[in-house]
């Protein structure tokens, strides 16, 4: 894998209609009435939580001014469809020992969005006796404690410990990695760093591990057209140290995108007119897909270039795209 700035032309258009598309599906991501009842929280709730987590972090560091509103736009419109945060408190009224709700609100939280009643909820369940009980999925109990840090709460359990047990904590034999441990190597990445936001986190030792093996899972899952994974794996790649940038890979994911901005989760895209249908198939790695070439973007800027295009962005300072609306 090649270093250096990459091709912001690319990246900005991948950017910029993904999130086109996902501003104009903002339909799909809207909240049932049963939401805090019976609905299935990983066919509302999660759509809309993995919306927010990816929007804010694109909304704040993308160096194009154009992209950081649509990704604002989104993440208030998130914000809303919780009203204001009172939903939080119900579904931890409803039931306090679940993490979803703690995860969820953290992504809020960090963004200086907060409910009084929701942070009175949150410091007296995570205190509670059942909060503490060891969890399997240790990549998900990784998501826990950063949201616990997130929302300024005094973790459960120690992330060190925790990472230790993980898959990438492991060091796993590359050329075991099926698709479900793959995406557990990923996650763990994104909560070790925070989205991201803190790459230094990486040790040597995890970030030489990635640095070997990207280059073939990558070529493996985008041989099988599984653009969601591949995704996932060139924001990785864009969170190691002196990111590198992998541009066959970008080309072929960039391929994989429908002329309408979106990118299906494997294979291609879905038929036309089954709108609901291509918004499950399609919304996880068009958001995937902007989060990734996002990183590599404000990666490969700071490579180049040392923190001022970083600390624009962060500023709100207004940078012009390579590409503002080539489709």
């Amino acid at each position: 894998m090649s270093g250096g700035r990459g091709d912001p032309g690319l990246l900005d258009r991948l950017v910029h209609g993904s999130l086109g598309w996902l501003d104009r599906a903002r339909g799909h991501f809207r909240l049932p009435p049963n939401v805090t009842t019976d609905a299935d929280p990983n066919l509302t709730l999660k759509p809309l939580g993995e919306l927010a987590e990816l929007t804010q972090l694109i909304g704040v560091s993308h160096p194009c001014d154009e992209i950081r509103q649509t990704a604002r736009g989104l993440f208030a419109f998130a914000w809303n469809e919780t009203r204001d945060g009172e939903l939080f408190a119900e579904l931890i009224r409803g039931e306090p020992f679940a993490t979803y709700p703690v995860e969820l609100y953290g992504v809020f939280a960090q963004a200086g969005l907060r409910h009084a009643e929701a942070d009175k909820l949150v410091d007296l369940t995570t205190r509670l006796r059942g909060w503490r009980v060891a969890r399997e999925d240790h990549t998900r109990t990784l998501g826990v404690l950063n949201a616990e840090r997130r929302i300024g709460l005094r973790q459960h359990a120690d992330f060190g410990a925790v990472l230790a047990l993980t898959g990438l904590g492991g060091l796993p034999e590359p050329w075991a990695l099926d698709r479900k441990a793959a995406y557990g190597v990923t996650h763990d990445v994104f909560h070790l760093t925070d989205w991201g936001r803190n790459r230094q986190r990486l040790s040597p030792e995890l970030a030489g591990y990635l640095r070997l093996w990207l280059p073939s899972w990558l070529e493996n899952w985008l041989e099988e057209e599984l653009w969601d994974l591949a995704g996932e794996l060139l924001a990785v790649t864009a969170c190691l140290p002196q990111a590198p940038y992998p541009a066959e890979a970008w080309q072929r994911l960039a391929g994989a995108r429908a002329a309408d901005g979106s990118v299906p989760e494997i294979g291609a895209a879905p038929p036309a007119g089954d709108r609901a249908g291509a918004f499950t198939a399609c919304y996880h790695s068009t958001l995937v897909t902007a989060f990734a070439a996002t990183l590599a973007r404000t990666a490969s800027y700071e490579a180049e270039a040392g923190p001022p295009a970083g600390d624009t962005a962060m500023a709100g300072g207004r940078t012009s795209c390579e590409s503002e609306t080539a489709p």
